[in-house]
């Protein structure tokens, strides 16, 4: 199963319609969204192009192929406009021989993981900084921001399967590869 994995699009239809293009040029099974899909917050900035109801018209279409956990900028009104679910705390994903905790990242995160079988991954989004760090019982993992990151720019997502993960710009560039 090849998973595209993102992060904290905070309403953005210009973002958003560069990563479904993104998930078609793939050819992913599944997009996995790590929550902040529609809102922008009243910390950040309003995204470029900040059009939520374009979102939901984009990640609509992917309705049958996309799960989410919820971020801090998502309400119970976020749910009853995206056809997919989105309040969910967390997810769990085998990847056979690893198990993925999946969350936004604003409960659990690097610093303050879950209770995870040692080996596992832990799968992160909200500080719209790509990272991929090893640490003694856990490999950390988070895509960055689709729209409004704060690393070296990186407009960006990850590829997720069973052999490893790959970190990507929108426009498909590689930025970053780890094997299991």
């Amino acid at each position: 199963m090849k998973w595209m994995v993102a992060s904290d699009i905070h309403g953005s239809g210009y973002w958003c319609e560069k990563l479904v293009e993104a998930f078609r040029r793939e050819k992913a099974d599944r997009l996995l969204l790590l929550g902040d899909i529609l809102y922008h917050g009243p910390r950040n900035p309003l995204p470029e192009g900040h059009d939520p109801q374009k979102c939901v018209a984009l990640l609509s279409e992917l309705k049958d192929c996309t799960v989410s956990v919820r971020g801090n900028c998502e309400a119970s009104v976020d749910q009853m406009l995206l056809p997919f679910p989105v309040m969910a705390d967390y997810l769990l994903l085998d990847l056979g021989s690893r198990l993925v905790f999946a969350t936004h990242g604003d409960q659990w995160g690097e610093k303050n993981p879950p209770a995870m079988a040692k080996g596992g991954i832990l799968l992160n989004g909200h500080t719209h900084v790509s990272a991929c760090t090893e640490h003694e019982d856990f490999l950390y993992l988070n895509p960055g921001s689709v729209s409004l990151p704060k690393d070296e720019g990186h407009h960006g997502y990850l590829m997720l399967d069973a052999e490893g993960v790959i970190f990507k710009e929108l426009d498909g560039t590689e930025y970053r590869r780890y094997q299991f």
